[in-house]
């Protein structure tokens, strides 16, 4: 099977995590469930919806002071789950709580979902899904900034992501210094691509699979990375003259088709982050951390030598765990802190 990045696929399920003690006497967040209309994915053709359900975490403070603005995080999920579910994976709002508790200071945090037919959009641009790039950073960003009272600038807009949100935040920070300024990236996946192997037996059963499909919902019984590599080709290999798919795959018919293949490698990080150097090197800070027993450490060790050797200020931490074991524990005492330490927390800040 073709493989996105060393040792797994766009993610695996996040389903088990260590949660970290309930803070006593931390002050609740208010909790919202809106949606969000994305005009950047209008059109999309796989019929993915356009009005996008966004969750936002609303900080003790916030109804109480009717004058103060907040900076804003925003979180990105994983492939497979939606917003909804990675709450209850990073166990919000309690870690949240917990952290401001803690002493992280208040500010507004939006879990937006980027869930699509075949379980994830990848954060990326294309006709197939829509632009799921531009739904973070321009439809969102805007929506938040018009309905709640955040301040409205780049300095003080956060972005953060897990696994494919890792991926999806690492490509829209290098894309929109513009709108964000500090950058926190989880144990991301697909970062590099490898050639596949026309020839082995789950590759072969795959290409089968595919072209007997007649619409997205006859991959619903499909294992999951068969359905990840249905979504990368959406994402990163769209064709508008293929019905009823509109994508190509990077085998067909046992022979692997490399002007595809060309397509996924030039949609991953490790391969066109030195054109956006620049742009990083915009931000206040960056981080990424990644798991002892997570197969995607290894590409997350290059991205991270990548920035060191062109000068970008950036931490980086392997912790103990696997891809999913720790995520709401670094959520609560990692992520927050650090954008605590690091957003602006008022009008006009350098």
């Amino acid at each position: 099977m073709f493989l996105l990045s060393a040792g797994a696929g766009p993610a695996v399920a996040q389903v088990k995590t260590i949660v970290p003690a309930v803070v006593p006497g931390a002050p609740p967040v208010t909790v919202e469930h809106i949606k969000v209309h994305a005009a950047s994915i209008e059109g999309n053709l796989e019929g993915d919806a356009v009005d996008r359900d966004v969750i936002v975490f609303l900080p003790p403070g916030y109804s109480r002071d009717k004058q103060r603005r907040y900076p804003v995080l925003y979180a990105l999920h994983g492939y497979s789950i939606g917003a909804e579910q990675w709450t209850h994976e990073i166990h919000v709002p309690q870690t949240i709580e917990g952290a401001f508790a803690l002493g992280a200071k208040q500010m507004i945090v939006v879990l937006p979902d980027s869930k699509t037919v075949y379980g994830g959009s990848m954060y990326s641009r294309s006709r197939t899904t829509g632009d799921f790039e531009e739904f973070i950073a321009h439809d969102l960003v805007s929506y938040i900034d018009a309905h709640y009272r955040t301040i409205p600038d780049r300095e003080s807009r956060g972005l953060v992501g897990h696994s494919m949100g890792g991926y999806g935040a690492l490509r829209i920070g290098m894309k929109y210094p513009n709108v964000f300024a500090v950058l926190y990236v989880m144990s991301p996946c697909c970062l590099s691509v490898h050639r596949p192997d026309p020839n082995s037996p789950d590759e072969k059963a795959f290409d089968t699979a595919v072209a007997a499909m007649k619409s997205p919902a006859d991959a619903a019984n499909f294992p999951f990375f068969w359905k990840a590599q249905l979504a990368s080709a959406a994402a990163w290999s769209p064709n508008p003259k293929n019905p009823p798919l509109y994508f190509d795959m990077p085998v067909k018919d046992g022979v692997v088709q490399q002007d595809v293949l060309d397509k996924w490698e030039a949609n991953s990080p490790l391969a066109f982050i030195d054109q956006y150097i620049d742009n990083l090197g915009k931000y206040r800070a960056i981080t990424m951390d990644v798991g002892d027993e997570d197969g995607l450490r290894f590409d997350t060790i290059k991205a991270h030598k990548i920035l060191d050797s062109y000068g970008i200020s950036n931490g980086f931490e392997i912790y103990h765990g696997t891809h999913t074991s720790a995520v709401a524990d670094r959520f609560q005492n990692h992520v927050l802190p650090f954008f605590s330490r690091n957003l602006c927390f008022t009008k006009s800040c350098n």
